[in-house]
């Protein structure tokens, strides 16, 4: 038995995440439906986490075992010609039977993408978050420092998230410009339902003076959801690689 890694481009825009679904359209579903086809095998497809519907993804990973023979340099593109387009499996790599894409993760990078613009734009419109009032950057830049460490996040996860635990270690929390375009990128071991995109939102009020930068320890350490800012929409939302 074979363990296949799996490094993994997707636009998210049509999906409905990465979960698979009974009746709605997802990624894990699709891979696993190319992968049958390619070995004759009804396999399970193991992802590094799930993303929301919309999210899209630089560096997904997933692996999953097989008995096919297919050699290993000739996987990607065999099952590329099963996918959909907005799919692309970027790398197949055959790896230790220990490997699991879940557990043996180390860090995520998730990176957020406005548009600051005041008309937005026509090419990029599904890829990245249109907000047309002016930010501060320096401000956002400021206030994301605070983000780093380990915290309790509780006022930074959707209702309805699953997991019991609320802390998490971010790494590494940055904001930067590039001509219209403001990047939100966070480095963490790991990220709670809707953490990313609510942060994202903090960090925009905190671009249009409603939240100070020097504000956030205390929203932290409140674990108020409703202290956060707002969850942006996912279309601004990306997995962009995954550490082991």
């Amino acid at each position: 038995m074979r363990n296949i890694k799996l490094t993994i481009e997707y636009q998210g825009k049509n999906f409905n995440g990465w979960q698979k679904q009974p009746n709605k359209l997802n990624i894990q579903g699709e891979i696993e439906r190319a992968i049958g086809l390619i070995t004759g095998e009804e396999i399970e497809l193991i992802g590094s986490g799930r993303t929301d519907a919309g999210v899209h993804s630089l560096g997904q990973v997933a692996n999953f075992k097989t008995n096919s023979n297919l050699p290993i340099e000739k996987f990607a593109l065999a099952i590329n010609s099963k996918l959909k387009k907005s799919i692309v499996i970027k790398k197949a790599e055959e790896v230790s039977e220990k490997f699991h894409s879940r557990y043996s993760v180390h860090s995520k990078k998730y990176r957020y993408i406005i548009n600051n613009s005041q008309t937005g734009t026509a090419i990029y419109r599904e890829l990245e978050y249109q907000f047309p009032r002016q930010l501060d950057v320096e401000k956002m830049q400021k206030a994301a420092q605070y983000f780093e460490g380990k915290h309790d996040f509780s006022a930074f996860k959707a209702s309805g998230t699953s997991s019991k635990n609320s802390i998490r270690k971010i790494f590494k929390a940055e904001v930067f410009q590039k001509e219209e375009k403001i990047y939100i990128e966070l480095t963490g071991s790991g990220f709670l339902y809707n953490m990313v995109r609510i942060i994202a939102g903090t960090l925009l009020d905190v671009g249009i003076g409603k939240i100070e930068p020097k504000e956030i320890p205390e929203i932290i350490e409140s674990k108020d959801r409703k202290k956060a800012g707002k969850t942006l929409p996912a279309v601004g939302l990306y997995l962009v690689e995954v550490t082991y």
